[in-house]
């Protein structure tokens, strides 16, 4: 074709903008055909463990895949949702963390209706984790939060974070393994003293069904009021295509804390409440156990409510492959979005995780779970011990950042 006098020459057409489900695809086929790979795997261990008799231990692992993506996509750890607000005014993590208290106060306090119709009985909801409410659960919470603050996560974060090849994650876990073992050598006289004689709360217990729900939405709805007043302004966020939404950028915390509350609902109805630490306090008592340094008996331990550290065989127990998918399932939500990025540990992150992470551990074990067991579980289950350890938790983990960074030892984030 002759080209018009006096007309440039004619470019060549730029090729078509793929979309952006094809660009992922083209671009990060490896990571992706990998992440299919893991969770084509968890999915048929739990088709073939389900096949042979293990339905509980089947739903264990898938549900830990289902928390464990939504925690990762969601970053919905407690103490980055805290942080978050403490350094930069930022109240959406932290109402995250308020609407999967609401959902699972909500679908919780259903499955108790069926099961237990009159609450005043003083019978409690089988297996759900409402603990004694005394110093020793206030001492725990203080201790978790520094851990927390420390070690820069919540175990439940640490999990998710190992998926995404974090250099601190093993040594704070490692160091939550130490932290159940000092746990369960200071035990006995911290039982005896603070925890045997300490009163259980079940608020439904006292003012029903309807008037728990309601003062527990009272305090909720408090808490939002109280954590918006403190909000800064923030920059328009740039809205992302579907793709992109789901499966790179952060999960609005809303979200989040919605599906964890529905997963906490359908979890307690069909194998138990939710929980991290049980596996890993039962790995530490029976290490202990080999090395000598726990009490050969520990007092009351094995009949409180919570996620705690009961006697078992070397057999994995439901709770240690809900973690086992938590893990697998953040690492392949990590290789979608290329945030799976592991590094070589510094002195400063080994010192700062077996720290934090004992602190973690002695917390857990003192307060006989985590923020997803005592915090999350028992707050959705009408547990007062639930909002004793909350307040405790983030008040030692102000505490500790407030103080540490004045001393030099904590730095602010960048």
């Amino acid at each position: 074709m002759v080209e018009p006098a006096g007309a440039a020459p004619s470019a060549r057409q730029p090729a078509p903008a793929l979309s952006p489900a094809r660009a992922f695809v083209v671009d990060r086929w490896p990571a992706a055909l990998l992440a299919a790979g893991v969770l084509l795997a968890i999915a048929i261990t739990a088709y073939v463990t389900h096949g042979n008799g293990h339905a509980r231990t089947a739903l264990s692992l898938m549900f830990g895949a289902a928390f464990g993506i939504v925690l990762q996509r969601a970053r919905f750890c407690f103490f980055c949702m805290f942080r978050e607000w403490f350094d930069e005014r930022d109240p959406r993590g932290l109402s995250g963390l308020l609407v999967a208290l609401a959902v699972g106060l909500i679908g919780t306090f259903l499955v108790f209706g069926a099961w237990l119709p009159d609450a005043s009985t003083g019978r409690l909801p089988p297996d759900a984790f409402i603990g004694p409410v005394g110093p020793a659960l206030v001492i725990a919470g203080l201790a978790f939060g520094a851990g927390m603050a420390i070690s820069g996560s919540c175990v439940s974060a640490h999990l998710y974070r190992l998926g995404e090849g974090s250099p601190t994650a093993p040594f704070a876990l490692v160091g939550a393994l130490l932290g159940f073992m000092l746990g369960f050598v200071s035990w006995n006289p911290i039982y005896l003293t603070l925890i045997a004689d300490a009163p259980v709360i079940w608020l439904p217990r006292y003012f029903g069904y309807a008037g728990a729900l309601i003062a527990s939405f009272a305090v909720i709805g408090s808490l939002a009021y109280v954590i918006r007043q403190r909000q800064a302004p923030r920059r328009a966020e740039q809205s992302a295509d579907g793709f992109t939404a789901i499966f790179v950028a952060r999960w609005p915390a809303w979200i989040g804390g919605a599906i964890i509350g529905v997963l906490a609902t359908l979890s307690y109805l069909r194998v138990a409440p939710l929980g991290v630490t049980a596996e890993l306090g039962a790995r530490a008592r029976q290490l202990a156990g080999v090395v000598g340094v726990a009490p050969t008996r520990l007092e009351g331990l094995d009949s409180l409510r919570g996620c705690i550290a009961v006697v078992r065989d070397f057999a994995l127990s439901d709770n240690g492959v809900f973690v086992l998918g938590v893990i697998g399932a953040s690492f392949a939500a990590a290789l979608v979005a290329r945030q799976f990025k592991p590094s070589w540990p510094t002195l400063r992150q080994i010192v700062q995780g077996l720290l934090g992470g004992t602190l973690l551990g002695w917390g857990a074990m003192i307060g006989l779970g985590c923020t997803v067991g005592t915090l999350f579980s028992g707050i959705s289950a009408g547990a007062l011990s639930g909002w004793v350890f909350a307040a405790a938790v983030f008040g030692g983990t102000a505490i500790t950042l407030w103080g540490g960074r004045r001393a030099g030892l904590l730095l602010r984030p960048r």
